[in-house]
């Protein structure tokens, strides 16, 4: 039978059904209709998928291989490949794109539901592709030439002063090794062609600008990416899993669940180096992330 995809909504966003990724062996035609829906929808959303880790990471590598769990913070207790997004520890409430402060960023992330809320705790997921179509003419030329440096060391990682000794430890790992990369405010998707603007909370400044120029440039486009019309919001139940293409959304974890304890658990596949309009690529400026995640070779 074919899987059936029933869209969120008019920009992004698909509920997946009629497809077992308990199945070990599935059929190549389930992967590559997998994968055409991410083309199309860029976040997929299945119910009842009933995975544990080993099997997460399967499904994950239907898009190409997987990276270890992170740069810098320790996978979960055994495994390699797996990321706990644990309330204990961090709060994500910020809109950010995995891990693009190194020049391969994953082109696809995975997150399973593991403890859930009974309230609050849902996930927000933004279609930049449509920020980008957005933009008036004038502001989608600058930032076609615009180019921007993402880092580990920024804004998004850093406590708060009430911050609990788990997340002051985890802030120390986060930053215990520096990374910095500069990549193409636009990013052509390698796949469809679709431009998106690729930015968030790692990004701390526009090549060539100066730091208030910066922050007033960074905070117009970021509000496109968040209009309502490209975002949609999901509220996560026991036993679900997400998957969504990295190179073309932003998310965001709402933290709006009181001290009740939340884990997803992340598994990341490797992505490929991002290419602006005009054709440069990304180039890493700081740290060596050869050891987190092998540069993908574009496939369909």
């Amino acid at each position: 039978m074919p899987i059936t995809v029933h869209k969120l909504s008019s920009r992004l966003g698909a509920v997946v059904e009629g497809v077992d990724l308990s199945d070990d062996h599935p059929r190549p035609e389930v992967v590559a209709d997998l994968r055409s829906a991410l083309n199309a929808h860029k976040a997929l959303f299945f119910d009842d998928v009933n995975l544990n880790d080993a099997a997460q990471e399967r499904v994950a590598s239907f898009f190409g291989d997987i990276t270890r769990a992170h740069p810098t913070v320790p996978a979960a207790a055994g495994t390699r490949n797996v990321l706990a997004v644990d309330s204990e520890t961090s709060r994500s409430n910020q809109w950010h794109t995995d891990v693009t402060f190194v020049v391969n960023p994953p082109q696809v992330s995975t997150l399973r539901s593991v403890i859930t809320t009974p309230y609050g705790g849902e996930t927000l997921i933004a279609d930049s592709g449509g920020a980008y179509r957005d933009l008036p003419e004038s502001l989608r030329a600058l930032a076609d030439s615009l180019r921007a440096v993402h880092t580990n060391a920024y804004d998004y990682a850093r406590p708060q002063r009430s911050a609990t000794q788990a997340q002051q430890e985890h802030h120390r790992q986060f930053v215990s090794k520096i990374y910095e990369v500069e990549h193409p405010v636009v990013r052509v998707h390698p796949l469809t062609g679709e431009r998106g603007l690729f930015i968030g909370g790692f990004v701390r400044n526009l090549v060539g600008l100066p730091k208030s120029d910066s922050q007033e440039l960074l905070q117009i486009f970021q509000r496109y990416v968040t209009r309502p019309e490209n975002v949609i919001r999901w509220r996560w139940a026991p036993n679900q899993l997400l998957i969504f293409d990295n190179r073309i959304t932003q998310h965001y974890a709402i933290d709006n669940y009181d001290d009740l304890p939340r884990l997803l658990h992340r598994v990341t596949v490797a992505g490929d180096v991002p290419v602006g309009v005009d054709g440069r690529a990304s180039r890493q400026l700081v740290g060596d992330p050869s050891d987190y995640s092998v540069i993908a070779e574009v496939a369909a």
